[in-house]
């Protein structure tokens, strides 16, 4: 298997929860989420803490719309941007659910969704849930500096979102089923600049997008939307010259992007956009699950991307190689 995995029996998405920090509330979304917090720290004493209960939040509230127990899950993927994925861990301790975690960064939503659907599909499970959280604070505080220090941010730089997801698949249940996936191949050109991540996975998302449509034989007017996550106005404006001077793919007229949509550029101090796994976690698990549930969308296919840096790799002036992977999703007819 070297492409995109078809299922014979698709499985259908049943819930989906997204909940979002006060910033991301000011935003043009903030009617679509489940829970806008205003305190950044959710009443914890550490910003790790505080993205922990912010996943176990949507996790918890995903399980409640399913009307399925914890009990019933049979397992739950998830991760986060943290080392070792502490955030998931810790956040999900309590709820005792067979856990398997994961580490796509900012691609983890559809890493995390993609497996959950191969599992479920396979028959290996009967009820999987997929979901992730990014915090601002604490994502500045590892791989930047600690707000503490006043750094100045490029233009090219993204704002991590305080937001988490969660998506709740079963077999053959839910208004919106996942039609296929694909993982993504890691792409590296180079970029060594960790304020500039959308540069750094644009690669991965072209090349994904682009194995997609050749392995499916599907042209971008077959879809209504093509929904990258995140890279923001810089990596998005890549994206689509990398699809056209190298896969000869226009797919501007049906693309949008995660990190675009999360924020007012023009009135929010977010520069190039938004960023983090819980940005097109809470965006997917939000307006676009609900567009296709009425309809709005037919197909989506959705393509998050990571930058799979670590501040040990980033120290030691290794370049920043990115990954995407992808997720055909369409709303029962």
């Amino acid at each position: 298997m070297n492409s995109v995995i078809k299922f014979k029996n698709p499985p259908g998405v049943t819930a989906t929860a997204s909940v979002v920090g006060k910033e991301e509330g000011k935003g043009p979304l903030a009617h679509e989420f489940d829970e806008i917090f205003e305190d950044a720290t959710l009443g914890q004493d550490s910003w790790e803490k505080a993205e922990s209960l912010l996943q176990k939040k949507a996790i918890e509230k995903a399980i409640k719309k399913s009307g399925r127990k914890n009990d019933e899950i049979d397992i739950l993927f998830a991760g986060d941007l943290l080392n070792q994925c502490t955030g998931s861990t810790f956040g999900i301790r309590d709820l005792q659910i067979p856990f398997a975690g994961m580490y796509g960064a900012c691609s983890t939503m559809a890493l995390s969704l993609a497996t959950a659907s191969v599992f479920v599909a396979s028959g290996s499970a009967s009820v999987a849930i997929a979901a992730t959280s990014s915090h601002f604070c604490s994502s500045e505080k590892q791989f930047r500096f600690p707000l503490e220090y006043g750094g100045q941010r490029t233009p090219t730089a993204q704002r991590t979102c305080t937001a988490a997801g969660a998506t709740v698949v079963e077999k053959n249940k839910g208004k919106v089923l996942i039609d296929s996936v694909i993982y993504g191949k890691i792409q590296d050109l180079g970029i060594t600049d960790a304020n500039n991540m959308g540069a750094a996975m644009a690669p991965a998302a072209a090349d994904t997008i682009a194995r997609y449509l050749k392995s499916t034989k599907t042209h971008p007017d077959d879809y209504d939307l093509i929904l990258t996550g995140d890279l923001g106005f810089v990596g998005s404006e890549l994206l689509l010259k990398l699809l056209k001077e190298d896969h000869s793919v226009d797919i501007a007229h049906v693309h949008n992007d995660c990190g675009k949509m999360m924020f007012y550029r023009e009135n929010q101090d977010v520069h190039a956009g938004g960023s983090g796994c819980g940005c097109s976690a809470s965006i997917l698990n939000s307006l676009i699950y609900r567009q296709l549930c009425e309809k709005e969308l037919r197909n989506v296919l959705f393509v998050a991307t990571g930058a799979l840096l670590s501040p040990t790799s980033t120290m030691q002036g290794e370049s920043i190689p990115g990954i995407a992977h992808g997720i055909l999703l369409k709303g029962k007819e």
